[in-house]
């Protein structure tokens, strides 16, 4: 590879982890489905979800297809906005596991980020890599993940979180 070509990789790379330092988000949630119980993915009344997140507005959402381009998943989406905002928000998403375990999860443990947000990022492959386990399948599996996810992207525990899901996930055998 010619040294121009390494220099701008190099600049690519710092652009990318940059710019995902200071607006992006690795995110796990937890959506109640109470009647779906018989599900394997649902047995313990919680489906639980992971996403890395992007976001910028209508007039920046070159840098959006410019990190989609560079890492080659995930896609692009709209929220449209009505209120008195003046232009839409477009989020890069990646929520696919197997995306996430082989392409976002590796890039940000070789090219870590230097702020607070890699200690959120590692929490979150935590929690995926527990997920393509299949542990969050039983309950104490499920806690496991919410007292994890529970100081992602916070400053102090959630404990809220944990006392909810603790009170109402279905009993399993």
């Amino acid at each position: 590879m010619a040294a121009g070509n390494q220099q701008e990789r190099l600049i690519k790379l710092g652009w990318v982890i940059g710019f995902v330092d200071g607006e992006g988000c690795f995110s796990v949630g937890f959506i109640k489905q109470p009647n779906r119980g018989k599900r394997k993915g649902y047995k313990t009344g919680y489906q639980v979800s992971h996403e890395f997140v992007v976001t910028q507005g209508a007039k920046s959402i070159k840098s959006l297809y410019d990190i989609a381009e560079f890492f080659k998943v995930g896609q692009i989406l709209v929220n449209k906005r009505y209120d008195n905002h003046k232009e839409h928000l477009y989020r890069y998403v990646v929520r696919k596991r197997d995306d996430l375990l082989n392409v976002i999860i590796p890039f940000f443990r070789r090219y870590r980020m230097r702020s607070a947000k890699q200690i959120d990022f590692e929490k979150f492959a935590q929690c995926v890599e527990l997920m393509q386990k299949e542990v969050h399948l039983a309950r104490d599996g499920l806690m496991k993940i919410v007292e994890i996810a529970q100081t992602m992207n916070r400053k102090k525990p959630r404990n809220g979180l944990i006392r909810i899901l603790r009170d109402h996930t279905l009993d399993l055998p």
